[in-house]
C-alpha cells in the first residue's frame, strides 16, 4: 500500500487494539500517521513495534488567535479570551469559538467554559461513561491533585479516572492536564460557586493535615505545592499555576551549561532593566561558588532555557551573597540555618516553564527549610509579598544600576511553619486571636539570639513584649514553664520547644530521637506548644 494512512482519535485500549487488528490484516506494510493523546506505544500490542513518539507542543498565542479571527471572533478582547481558555489547544479554541457564536457571553469566561466543557466531556464519553464519573472529573479539576481518599468514589472510580487520556498520575494522586482541568474548574466554580469553594476548603484542610505527618521533605516539597493552589488566589495562579503545560525539566546546572548560564543571566539583566556588566559580574562570583548554585531549566531537547540563581547560605559563600544582601548579610549568614537558600535571580521568558521554575524553587526551599529572596523585580516584590514573605527592606545601594534598590525578604519552610503558612494564605477565616500570632512565635524563638532580626518581628510593639529585651525575656520564660506543665502534652511540647529552639539540638529528627517521640507525635506536639504560647502572649496583651 502506497501513501500514509492517517488515524485521528486513538485514544483508548478498545481504539488501538482494533487500530492494531486492522493492520495487520492490511496487504503489505502501511505507513500510519496516528493522533492521539497517549502515545501509541502505551498500549497493548504497540510497544516494540518500530513506532516514532512525535509529542507536539501547544500552539503559541498568535496562533490560536489566527484560528479565532478564521472561526469570525472580530473582537480583539474575545480573541483574547479566546487564547486563555484553548491554552494552545486547537479542540479547545474551536469549542471557544462555538461557545461564543452560540450566544454565550465572552464577558463571562465561566459562561463560555462551560460550553467548553460540555463538548469535552461528550468526547471523553467513550473514555468516561457515566454522570458520576462526570462529577468526579470536576472535582478532580477543583482540588488539582487527589488521592483516593480525597477523591471518593471508591478503587474502581479511582483506576478508571486514572486510564483517561487527559489524566496522568502525580505524587499527590491524579492530576488533570492543563488546560483541561482549567476550563473543567471554571465551569464548575461558575455553576456551583458554592459546591466549588467547599471542595476546594475541604481538600486544603486534607492537605495541611497531611502535612503534619509527613516524613520526607519531598512530601512536604508536595503538599506545600498543593496547599498555594488551593488558597485560590489569583496573583498565586497566574504566577505558580498557569493553565499551560510545560515539557521543560529542572534541575542543577551541568559545568558544560556556563556559557549557557552567561546567555540567560544576560537575557534576565535585559528584561529587569538592570546594567549587564554588574549582572553578569554578579553572576560570575555566584559561579565562583560551582554552577550547581544555578537551576537550570532545560527544553525537550535539552536546551537551557530558563535558569533560578540559589545560593546556599553559609560563612563561605558569604562574598557572594554579600552584594545581594548588604547590611542584612550578617542576620543572614549568622543564624546558623546550614543548607538555606539566597534567591538572588529567576528567569524563563516561556510563562508556564517559568511557573514550574517558580515551584521548583518553591521545592528547593521546602528542602532547606529557610529561603531569603533580594530582588529589585517589582513583579518578584509583588508576588513574595502575596506569599506572605516577611519584608526585611531595601538594601543600602542600587547594585543594578536600574533606579529600583533591591528589597530583601524572607520565609521559613519549617515542618512546624508549613501548615500555619498556609492557612494564612489561605481564605479560611482564623479560629481565634492566637492563630494569627503562631506564626510570629515560631519565627521569633527560631531568632530568640538574634536582636536585629527580632526587631522586624510583629511582636514587638505589643502589651507583653514592647521591646526585643522583653520579647526575648517572655519567649523563655514561656517555654520552660510550658516544660513544666502538670499535662505530659504540654509538658512534652515545651521539651520540644527547649530542645529545638533554646538548645542546640541541630534539627527536629535529632530532638524527636532524643525525647523517644514519634514523628507524627513530635509534629503534634511541637505545633501545640506554639498555640499554646500564641494563646498566652495573646490573653498577656490583654490584661496588661
Amino acid at each position: 500500500m502506497d501513501g500514509l494512512v492517517v488515524v485521528d482519535g486513538v485514544d483508548t485500549a478498545a481504539r488501538a487494539a482494533l487500530l492494531h487488528d486492522v493492520v495487520a490484516e492490511l496487504p503489505g506494510c502501511p505507513r500510519l500517521l496516528v493522533v492521539g493523546r497517549r502515545p501509541l506505544r502505551s498500549w497493548a500490542g504497540w510497544t516494540g513495534s518500530g513506532v516514532v513518539t512525535v509529542p507536539l507542543d501547544p500552539l503559541p498565542g498568535h496562533a490560536v488567535d489566527a484560528l479565532a479571527r478564521a472561526a469570525g471572533i472580530t473582537e480583539p478582547e474575545t480573541r483574547a479570551l479566546v487564547v486563555r481558555l484553548a491554552g494552545g489547544v486547537p479542540l479547545l479554541a474551536a469549542a471557544a469559538c462555538r461557545a461564543v457564536h452560540a450566544g454565550a457571553s465572552p464577558g463571562t469566561p465561566g459562561a463560555v467554559a462551560d460550553r467548553i466543557a460540555e463538548e469535552l466531556v461528550q468526547r471523553l464519553a467513550h473514555e468516561l461513561p457515566g454522570r458520576r464519573r462526570q462529577h468526579a472529573l470536576r472535582l478532580l479539576a477543583t482540588v488539582g491533585a487527589a488521592d483516593e481518599k480525597l477523591l471518593g468514589g471508591g478503587p474502581e472510580l479511582f483506576a478508571a479516572l486514572g486510564r483517561l487520556s487527559v489524566v496522568a498520575p502525580a505524587p499527590s494522586g491524579l492530576t488533570l492536564r492543563e488546560p483541561y482541568r482549567h476550563v473543567l474548574e471554571l465551569a464548575y466554580r461558575w455553576r456551583r460557586p458554592t459546591a466549588h469553594r467547599a471542595a476546594a476548603e475541604r481538600a486544603a484542610a486534607y492537605r495541611r493535615e497531611l502535612l503534619t505527618e509527613a516524613v520526607t521533605s519531598a512530601e512536604q516539597a508536595e503538599l506545600t505545592e498543593q496547599g498555594l493552589f488551593l488558597t485560590g488566589d489569583p496573583e498565586l495562579r497566574r504566577a505558580l499555576f498557569p493553565p499551560l503545560e510545560s515539557a521543560a525539566r529542572i534541575g542543577p546546572a551541568r559545568e558544560a551549561e556556563a556559557d549557557d548560564i552567561g546567555r540567560l543571566m544576560h537575557a534576565w539583566a535585559l528584561r529587569g532593566g538592570f546594567a549587564t556588566r554588574r549582572a553578569l559580574h554578579l553572576t560570575e562570583r555566584w559561579v565562583a561558588h560551582g554552577v550547581s548554585s544555578f537551576h537550570v531549566a532545560r527544553d525537550r531537547e535539552g536546551r537551557p532555557v530558563g535558569l533560578a540563581g540559589l545560593l546556599p547560605i553559609s560563612e563561605r559563600t558569604a562574598d557572594g551573597a554579600e552584594p545581594l544582601l548588604q547590611q542584612y548579610t550578617g542576620a543572614v549568614v549568622d543564624r546558623g540555618d546550614d543548607g538555606a537558600l539566597l534567591l538572588g535571580a529567576a528567569y524563563c521568558p516561556d510563562p508556564a516553564t517559568h511557573a514550574r521554575l517558580l515551584r521548583h524553587i518553591l521545592r528547593r526551599a521546602v528542602a532547606a527549610r529557610h529561603l531569603v529572596v533580594s530582588t529589585a523585580s517589582p513583579d518578584y516584590q509583588a508576588l513574595v509579598r502575596t506569599l506572605g514573605f516577611r519584608p526585611h527592606g531595601s538594601l543600602r545601594d542600587d547594585i543594578y544600576r536600574c533606579g529600583r534598590r533591591p528589597e530583601v525578604y524572607s520565609n521559613d519552610f519549617t515542618p512546624a511553619a508549613l501548615p500555619w503558612w498556609l492557612r494564612r494564605l489561605g481564605a479560611e477565616p482564623a479560629a481565634g486571636p492566637q492563630e494569627e500570632t503562631v506564626a510570629d512565635v515560631a519565627w521569633a524563638l527560631s531568632r530568640i539570639r538574634d536582636p536585629g532580626a527580632l526587631a522586624t518581628s510583629r511582636l514587638v510593639g505589643s502589651p507583653a513584649t514592647p521591646t526585643v529585651s522583653a520579647l526575648q525575656a517572655w519567649l523563655y520564660e514561656a517555654v520552660l514553664e510550658l516544660g513544666t506543665a502538670e499535662e505530659q502534652a504540654d509538658a512534652e511540647a515545651g521539651a520540644i520547644l527547649q530542645s529545638y529552639y533554646l538548645g542546640r539540638a541541630g534539627n527536629h529528627h535529632r530532638v524527636a530521637t532524643r525525647l523517644h517521640l514519634s514523628r507524627a507525635t513530635y509534629f503534634r506536639r511541637l505545633r501545640r506548644g506554639l498555640e499554646v504560647l500564641a494563646t498566652r502572649l495573646a490573653s498577656t496583651g490583654r490584661r496588661t
